[in-house]
């Protein structure tokens, strides 16, 4: 069986430094960043849920210290509704998506805490597991190499670009899941 995340990308991770992890997990985040927050926007009783997505996606790109309250922010987290359990799974195509980005940010949140590469490769993990499913549901699209390639680039050394490309790349992901969601 192939593995979704690079060998290259794993091993830069856990022989990476602190910052380096941080940096990943913030351009991981901020991809799938629109699936949660486009996704869940306009539901009524969720808006605590998007202010701490959405604040914590931020300062996750202060790479060069922790995050204040990282672990008050994975409870917090922890206890929406796309990571409770579930009897019936997620079939729906919104909540798939909007489940695989509250898991990347707990994973984001968890590295980048700790600087545990474990927890980025988790993070990367579930980005690129979303995008391979993506891929599988819309003709010709290319996410699941797309999001490798930002995950090397993160890595690179010349982060020149990350953010704005990690952004571009959020917003066409959101735009394929929309587009998969039955009209009303």
């Amino acid at each position: 069986m192939q593995t979704l995340m690079d060998g290259a990308v794993t091993e830069a991770l856990r022989g990476g430094h602190d910052e380096e992890v941080r940096l990943f997990v913030a351009a991981c985040a901020e991809r799938m960043a629109p699936l949660f927050v486009g996704l869940r926007a306009g539901m009524p009783g969720r808006e605590a849920d998007l202010d701490l997505y959405v604040e914590s996606v931020r300062d996750l790109w202060f790479a060069d210290r922790p995050v204040a309250h990282a672990a008050e922010r994975v409870r917090l987290l922890e206890r929406i509704p796309e990571l409770q359990p579930n009897e019936e799974g997620v079939t729906d195509v919104a909540d798939t998506y909007a489940f695989f980005a509250a898991l990347c940010l707990r994973y984001a949140l968890l590295a980048h805490g700790s600087g545990n590469a474990d927890h980025a490769v988790s993070c990367g993990h579930a980005a690129l597991t979303a995008m391979g499913m993506l891929d599988q549901n819309v003709a010709g699209a290319g996410f699941l190499t797309d999001e490798q390639r930002l995950q090397s680039l993160a890595l690179s050394g010349d982060i020149s670009g990350l953010w704005e490309a990690s952004v571009m790349a959020g917003r066409e992901r959101l735009r394929a899941v929309l587009d998969r969601l039955p009209r009303r």
